[in-house]
């Protein structure tokens, strides 16, 4: 019988669209609201365009080189080559290139525009903590980040939080640098420029979290479904977390800057910390996993 975990995840469609759709509408009112004002904001919106741009075409190039990330060939690491040809030959996917970082703090990530493009990365630390059907287990949750698109998914989602941002800055600035010569009428409009811009990027800020902590449940029931074995993907968080407490906190300071790529954030279990995490707490993710694996039997 087929359980319910099994079947195709909809809800990671589903939620995406709903939370696309909320954006869309909040930037067609941010844009409207600006345009009423009269912001010359279309040269901005270009330049953070260019951004983005150059982000996406370059992101995984930057993500690899900022980790120290290298590509291996299978020569190099046979057992990791073999591992993931055999899940995305089981799994109908296209192999792609793979990554190693000499780095204690265990962990992986999956950088690239599709499946077509995509790296997969891990550390020594995570090879040298985790069995192989761990492992498997990792490097499928991976796959799924990349069959399922997420790195386009979260770019898409980032562009018009990054021009609100960019806004705000300038209007911020203008108005600070230009305010004695503004009368009254134009410094009113430039707060409610930056206003407008503010709550448009921290709405932005949560929902794109909020995509991003659903699509971390979406790949490790990928994973589960590619593999067979979700307890395996629940020993590896619970090793990899376990390990990372261990980890020195300057250590992890130094790759913080990359959690939302990581399979498990490098940072503290606080409750504040969790709030604005991409990822949902490890507990929630194991408990999930173990009943998929109850559910089995």
């Amino acid at each position: 019988m087929e359980h319910s975990w099994q079947k195709r995840d909809t809800g990671i469609t589903v939620r995406i669209i709903i939370c696309l759709s909320i954006l869309t509408l909040l930037y067609i009112v941010f844009i409207t609201v600006l345009a009423y004002l009269g912001l010359g904001f279309i040269p901005i919106m270009l330049i953070s365009a260019t951004f983005i741009l150059a982000q996406w075409y370059f992101s995984d190039k930057i993500v690899l080189w900022s980790t120290h990330a290298k590509v291996v060939a299978s020569t190099q690491y046979p057992s990791l080559h073999s591992l993931v040809e055999r899940i995305v030959s089981r799994n109908n996917m296209p192999k792609p290139k793979i990554a190693v970082a000499i780095n204690r703090i265990p962990n992986a990530f999956a950088t690239g525009k599709g499946p077509g493009s995509s790296v997969v990365a891990v550390t020594t630390g995570l090879l040298d903590i985790l069995d192989t059907d761990e492992l498997e287990g990792v490097l499928a949750h991976e796959l799924t980040h990349i069959k399922n698109r997420d790195v386009m998914v979260i770019t898409l989602a980032s562009l018009f939080s990054t021009i609100a941002w960019q806004i705000m800055q300038f209007g911020f600035f203008g108005s600070f640098y230009s305010g004695g010569s503004r009368d009254r009428n134009n410094g009113s409009a430039f707060l409610i420029i930056i206003l407008v811009a503010f709550v448009t990027w921290l709405l932005s800020f949560f929902i794109i979290r909020a995509i991003s902590r659903y699509r971390e449940y979406s790949a490790d029931r990928g994973a589960a479904q590619m593999t067979g074995k979700p307890a395996k993907l629940a020993n590896a968080l619970m090793k990899i977390s376990g390990t990372m407490n261990r980890v020195p906190t300057r250590d992890l300071r130094q790759v913080e800057g990359y959690n939302a790529f990581f399979i498990i954030p490098a940072v503290s279990k606080s409750t504040f910390a969790n709030l604005f995490s991409t990822h949902p707490p490890v507990e929630q993710r194991i408990e999930k996993l173990l009943d998929m694996e109850a559910s089995m039997y």
